[in-house]
């Protein structure tokens, strides 16, 4: 016979559970007090910074520490075009990645290709860094930037995204670096999300005599797209604060030119290179005040995010 509960026992449950409330509930409201405490420091930090430039200062390109001329443009357009550079060519990439191994890949080599892009995902970013700027750089500008210069130099448009020099270094070298950089994020993401898919569906689809590809764009992706979409943003989460891989490549010029073959500068190259060396208040406020503008900006693309993932779900009610 199983013991019955006395009133101490009971009482020892409900104050072990209102424990267990209260330490979760700090736990929870501590993650908001250190955000709000971050938010807090970068605003007074900033205070002397944007008193003295107001808006002016993401609306400029000049960077003068010398006369204290400080615009926060081209480090924003930098971090921007790299991070959309990488998402570009890490999102198509990292789909095929997740489809050949829940689809396509032989039983015995998902597990090795599988540990083969985790282990990617935990390769420090300084040596991502390293290898861009030792060995990919030189065989980019040596190999790659002529051939691009040549077959697209004189097309409308498209040809001032690859004018200058074949230098190795610059934004679009930052680009595909971020882009090696967050392929095993997304695809790490998108394969797990593939492989809750019921394997009742996809059968189903195949004996219709669906082919792979039907399979994946009618079944697969409709059932994961949340999933798919939170891979991504996790991904561009990455590109956009990445620094140390950044600042070995993107050349750290505060230059603002439409080349992709130019050097360029991002956020967070900016605060990596600079912050030691700020010699006065208004020098350190102007790089607090760009950390605190990569931190709204990371703030709006994931709220964005958030509100696409409401859209998908409030729509799939409404499909159902």
């Amino acid at each position: 016979m199983s013991k019955q509960h006395t009133p101490i026992s009971e009482k020892k449950q409900l104050i072990l559970d209102m424990l267990f409330r209260h330490t979760t509930r700090f736990f929870a409201f501590l993650v908001f007090a250190l955000l709000a405490g971050i938010i807090l420091s970068l605003i007074m930090g900033s205070v002397p910074a944007i008193k003295a430039y107001g808006f002016d200062f993401i609306i400029s390109d000049t960077w003068n520490p010398v006369t204290e001329k400080f615009g926060a443009l081209a480090p924003i357009v930098g971090t921007l075009v790299t991070s959309f550079i990488a998402l570009l060519i890490g999102v198509p990439i990292s789909f095929g990645i997740a489809l050949f191994l829940t689809e396509l890949s032989p039983r015995w080599l998902r597990r090795p290709l599988g540990i083969a892009i985790e282990l990617l995902a935990g390769i420090p970013s300084i040596i991502y860094g390293m290898w861009g700027l030792f060995v990919f750089a030189p065989a980019f500008a040596e190999n790659v930037q002529p051939w691009i210069k040549d077959h697209l130099g004189d097309v409308p448009y498209l040809g001032a995204l690859v004018q200058g020099p074949p230098m190795g270094i610059g934004m679009l070298t930052a680009g595909l670096i971020l882009a090696i950089m967050v392929i095993p994020f997304i695809a790490s993401v998108m394969r797990d999300v593939f492989q809750i898919v019921p394997a009742m569906l996809k059968e189903s689809a195949y004996g219709l005599g669906a082919t792979t590809w039907e399979v994946v764009w009618n079944i697969v992706l409709p059932y994961t797209k949340i999933g798919v979409v939170g891979g991504v943003m996790l991904g561009l989460g990455r590109a956009l604060g990445e620094t140390m891989a950044v600042t070995f490549v993107i050349g750290n010029a505060h230059n603002l030119t439409a080349s992709l073959f130019m050097p360029g500068n991002s956020i967070a190259s900016s605060l990596a290179n600079e912050f030691t060396e700020a010699d006065g208040e208004l020098y350190t406020s102007a790089l607090i005040e760009l950390g605190l503008l990569l931190f709204v900006i990371t703030f709006i693309v994931l709220s964005f995010s958030k509100i696409l993932l409401l859209q998908l779900r409030k729509r799939e009610g409404q499909e159902s």
